[in-house]
């Protein structure tokens, strides 16, 4: 596997989801990455530094070399394509490529929407319509926990940028009172991405009461 040829600079927020959907991969391929932390509290996303490298004001962004990539999604393919010369992460064939498509757009949609805001509402006092998020929440993890009947992966049989992508919001939803006791499917997936060699965690917050 191609390197680079000094360590990939992550600026990250510890509690981000997005954040850690591209230290995980970094992570899972084995790179060597450096950790920039961005205090969103204290609006340092804001600066014109950090806007010069991605003017949207969001987290992550990594920097390899001279090259910048912004948002999360756009890492993992940017990574895939530079790494990845097996085509594991991001399968060549159109039809697998396609499918790993459409779970990074769930990724930016449903998920976003969903688990990604119910845990806004309770982690950071977030002003969302809590309910709305968790119908949104339940109707992809049932399409998730049909997914997944009788297959490991989202996608075909090895897994892809479709597990990286989809797996910190979803293990993370009970921190946005989604519980996830009614999917066994999805629990169990939960299980091999966190099994897999070189994953890392992201810091956990309160689960709210029932």
């Amino acid at each position: 596997m191609t390197r680079p040829a000094a360590p990939i600079r992550l600026y990250h927020f510890p509690l981000s989801g997005h954040a850690h959907r591209a230290e995980l991969f970094l992570s899972l391929l084995g790179l060597p990455f450096e950790r920039v932390p961005v205090n969103l509290a204290k609006g340092e996303q804001k600066t014109p530094g950090f806007l010069a490298k991605n003017a949207f004001g969001q987290v992550p962004v990594i920097e390899d070399g001279d090259v910048t990539v912004a948002d999360s999604n756009a890492i993992l393919v940017y990574l895939a394509a530079r790494y990845d010369a097996d085509h594991r992460w991001l399968p060549a064939d159109p039809e697998r490529a396609a499918q790993v498509q459409r779970w990074l757009s769930a990724a930016s949609g449903p998920l976003a929407y969903g688990p990604a805001v119910a845990r806004l509402v309770h982690v950071f006092g977030a002003k969302y319509d809590h309910a709305r998020a968790k119908a949104a929440s339940e109707q992809l993890f049932a399409v998730m926990e049909a997914s997944l009947a009788g297959r490991n992966w989202l996608v075909g049989d090895a897994v892809t940028l479709a597990d990286v992508a989809i797996y910190t919001y979803t293990a993370h939803a009970p921190e946005g009172a989604v519980p996830l006791d009614a999917y066994p499917n999805l629990r169990a997936w939960l299980a091999r991405v966190e099994g897999l060699p070189g994953f890392v965690p992201m810091q956990r917050s309160p689960v709210p009461a029932a």
